[in-house]
């Protein structure tokens, strides 16, 4: 009888968490309101870190290329990282006859404590000429609207805004992992929006000149694996402002995971963020992610019906959830066979992820480095 309620207990305390969520983001309770655009406008930097990038970059590119944004005002500097697949050629190739500023780097040393991705974007921001940084990444599209709906959201005091990042491709596995970065990007949008700091995601962040100078630059920085969240902190910790902003004026598309394996060793990257985080988001997170142990006791204790019951409640309560955030995030409605589907890839990705955490090495192979 005691399992029974405190399954039964935690089930319902999480459906009535989730359904808050839920309601606070189709009701956009506390989100930023767009100011107006900065007059004049800014000089911006677009700084694009590539390691063996040839195949993702025509598209990103192409979509910098696209941006609403007078050609003059614009800097595209892309840092390749001791590439060996002709990255720079391509890019070079892609870029030819832009309009604006745009420049190749090779990346050849060390700042500071900076390594990988960090690294890159240290130097490309110490050569950076633009009065705003906006970060991405290549395997990433852009709206052409970006540039200009993110700098409405960069008020006087503000040191980041991050957009939403939308993971699109092929297959049904890219359609689960596109529903998984929208539902997990939804909650950390209604945190945000009740003012809580969760992080940014370096494929579409803006993060002003004075801001990033503040906190010495990832050359000052500890190394992370996760250096937008480490970024993204320490700007917070020099008294800058931020925002969070869901919806299609700065939503950039990301090409999924390859495949499986592929898509763990993401996850085991990000879990080293996760371990950064404050301790009140970590007991949210396990918090969020422990139903179905709950929903497994109550059908080992025998009572089935009410294990049947608490997992279609998940899946509809979810789904719903799911259906909102496309909404409000201007994307088609979600096929019914993701929506239910999503809950088995969820499981076996939550499950694989921290037996892997727990029983595999402790290295982290990043763009074919290692990192301890």
């Amino acid at each position: 009888m005691l399992l029974l309620s405190g399954c039964l207990a935690y089930c319902a305390l999480w459906l009535a968490f989730l359904g808050r969520i839920t309601w606070r983001l189709a009701r956009r309770t506390g989100a930023a309101v767009p100011g107006a655009l900065p007059q004049p406008l800014p000089r911006v930097s677009i700084l694009l870190a590539a390691r063996n990038e040839a195949a993702a970059l025509p598209r990103c590119l192409a979509s910098l290329r696209a941006l609403d944004y007078p050609p003059h005002l614009l800097e595209v500097l892309l840092g390749d990282d001791a590439s060996t697949d002709g990255t720079a050629a391509v890019a070079a190739a892609a870029m030819q006859g832009f309009a604006g500023q745009f420049a190749v780097v090779p990346i050849a040393d060390t700042l500071g404590l900076a390594r990988g991705k960090a690294n890159v974007l240290a130097h490309l921001a110490r050569r950076a000429q633009g009065e705003v940084f906006f970060i991405t990444d290549a395997d990433i599209e852009l709206p052409p609207t970006w540039l200009r709906a993110m700098l409405t959201y960069a008020a006087p005091g503000v040191g980041t805004v991050t957009g939403l990042t939308v993971v699109q491709g092929p297959g049904p596995l890219a359609r689960l992992q596109g529903l998984d970065w929208l539902v997990a990007l939804a909650l950390m949008q209604v945190a945000s929006d009740s003012g809580q700091p969760m992080s940014a995601m370096g494929n579409n962040m803006l993060v002003t000149r004075a801001a990033y100078q503040a906190t010495g630059g990832y050359e000052a920085l500890p190394f992370s694996v996760t250096e937008d969240f480490a970024l993204f902190e320490a700007v917070n910790a020099r008294g800058y402002g931020y925002r969070q902003v869901f919806g299609p004026l700065v939503r950039a598309a990301s090409l999924p995971a390859a495949g499986w394996g592929a898509l763990l060793r993401q996850r085991l990257r990000w879990m080293r963020g996760v371990a950064a985080l404050p301790g009140r988001v970590q007991a949210a997170l396990v918090f969020f992610n422990c139903y179905w142990l709950a929903a497994a006791g109550l059908l080992l204790a025998g009572h089935w019906p009410w294990a049947l019951g608490a997992a279609a409640a998940k899946i509809a309560g979810q789904a719903g959830t799911a259906l909102v955030a496309a909404r409000r995030a201007g994307l088609p409605r979600p096929p019914a066979w993701a929506l239910v589907g999503f809950e088995l890839y969820a499981l076996a990705l939550i499950t694989h992820v921290t037996l892997l955490r727990l029983l595999g090495p402790r290295q982290i192979i990043w763009k074919d480095r290692v990192y301890e």
